[in-house]
């Protein structure tokens, strides 16, 4: 049952990407373009998602468990750490230079030309690439 859940979610978001637009890089790459062909429209669909997010995690706490699941998984880290501000920074570089979003990048694998793919290897790149540094800094010894 979680994995039909999870389908039916993941296809109704992949529905909503395509629909509003967000799968055309251009579109995201305009709303950069502040000085150019700027497109306020992706500010909409942010501010959509925020509100239906918003919404929706106050209606999910709201019940004692989760519908699918025994108990919430929340996260739990609190801090600003320079791992998350990189993180979100090489995120923001990526998205702006290519106009792909992770999440927005699955249904447009499928409909896109060779761009999507090109990114998509970008992306597991770096993520093999901070595997295999945390995976090392794992290994050093640490000084007392």
């Amino acid at each position: 049952m979680h994995i039909l859940a999870a389908l039916a979610l993941g296809v109704l978001f992949g529905v909503g990407i395509l629909i509003s637009g967000m799968s055309n890089p251009a579109k995201i790459l305009n709303f950069f373009d502040v000085a150019g062909t700027w497109d306020p429209s992706l500010a909409f669909v942010m501010g959509g998602g925020l509100m239906v997010n918003f919404i929706g995690y106050r209606l999910a706490l709201a019940r004692s468990k989760p519908v699918l699941m025994q108990a919430f998984e929340l996260p739990t880290a609190t801090q600003i750490t320079p791992t998350l501000m990189g993180g979100a920074a090489v995120f923001g570089i990526g998205w702006g230079l290519s106009g792909f979003c992770p999440g927005g990048l699955i249904p447009v694998l499928a409909i896109g030309g060779g761009k999507p793919w090109i990114f998509l290897a970008g992306l597991i790149a770096g993520i093999l690439a901070v595997r295999a540094v945390r995976a090392r800094q794992a290994l050093r010894p640490t000084s007392a």
